[in-house]
């Protein structure tokens, strides 16, 4: 049977479908090494007794003990140790057979074949990886993931190496999600060039930018590798980005963009406070002065005001002795 599943924007083709059931074991492994052990005693008892017995060999009874001793091989073979937080799939000339999650000495089958899976929590870390982000700057991001098998059967007959699975995945997962959001949401929101391709989906992802949407991004990028790896029975119990930038090419340009960026706020800041204080002070001469300034001589002051309280430096006054009509 051959069935489809879905992963993220890709399929992933499998032929047959295994799901992880409870294996038939022996249980103890103890009971398989006395058992061996027993079988073993009794085959060289009754190979000693073939020889010695009347003076002849007695064929019969070697053959006999040789059975017992491919039993006690068998049963010894069948004997394996798990540690906590593993597993064993055990399989039968290739067709799987179940899973077998206790841990300790255990025993199956004679015939059954254990191969070890460590169902233990590992990391994956992806290197630094420069893409593009939503409206095109090239950035460096990287990633940390925090994964586990959970699945035995599907790690082992669905995937050739879960672990280099699991690492491809990742790097491209990562680079999806880099490519959905724009690395600052004001460059986003300014760039013509993504106003005009704009659409439903990339307006709602542009909402999100890569350095200010953290825990968001992060809780995309860990649904996406679940979607991705559930065909490898592993599951993503934690993920973070540890690394993100601009590509070295840009970043100086960047950085001078960001500043400019600054000053012009400081700037309307400074504009805005200062137009305020201007009007607070021709309400105050009017309420509680005498003086009647007409148009000319407020301009003139408020043009005075702005120049002293917007300029970087100290200002330099230049007192009018006369009059403006002298």
């Amino acid at each position: 049977m051959t069935i489809q599943a879905p992963t993220g924007s890709s399929a992933i083709r499998v032929n047959t479908r295994v799901e992880d059931r409870p294996a038939i074991v022996v249980g103890s492994g103890y009971i398989a090494l006395l058992i061996g052990f027993a079988c073993l005693l009794l085959s060289v008892y009754t190979a000693y007794g073939a020889f010695w017995r009347n003076g002849q060999v007695s064929w019969l009874t070697l053959f006999c003990a040789l059975c017992l001793f491919l039993i006690a091989v068998l049963f010894a073979g069948a004997i394996y140790t798990l540690q906590p937080n593993e597993s064993a799939v055990l399989t039968l000339f290739g067709s799987y057979a179940g899973t077998d999650s206790a841990p300790g000495l255990r025993a199956t089958i004679p015939l059954f074949h254990a191969r070890k899976v460590s169902q233990r929590v590992r990391y994956n870390e992806c290197e630094k990886l420069k893409v593009n982000d939503l409206i095109g700057n090239p950035i460096e991001i990287g990633a940390v993931v925090v994964w586990r098998v959970e699945d035995c059967a599907k790690a082992i007959f669905q995937i050739n190496d879960y672990a280099d699975f699991v690492g491809a995945q990742t790097e491209s997962a990562l680079r999806h999600i880099a490519g959905r959001h724009p690395y600052d949401f004001d460059e986003a929101s300014s760039h013509p060039a993504s106003d005009a391709a704009a659409t439903p989906e990339r307006e709602a992802a542009r909402t999100l930018s890569l350095r200010e949407s953290g825990d968001q991004v992060t809780n995309e990028l860990i649904a996406e590798l679940r979607d991705r790896l559930t065909i490898a029975g592993v599951t993503i119990d934690e993920a973070w980005i540890n690394h993100l930038a601009y590509a070295p090419e840009i970043a100086p340009v960047m950085l001078r963009r960001q500043q400019a960026s600054a000053v012009i706020a400081a700037r309307k800041l400074v504009v805005s406070g200062a137009v305020e204080i201007v009007k607070e002070a021709l309400d105050k001469l009017r309420e509680e002065t005498d003086i009647d300034l007409d148009p000319e001589r407020k301009a003139a002051m408020v043009s005075n005001l702005l120049v002293v309280l917007v300029s970087d430096k100290d200002a330099t006054p230049v007192v009018n002795t006369g009059t403006l009509y002298a």
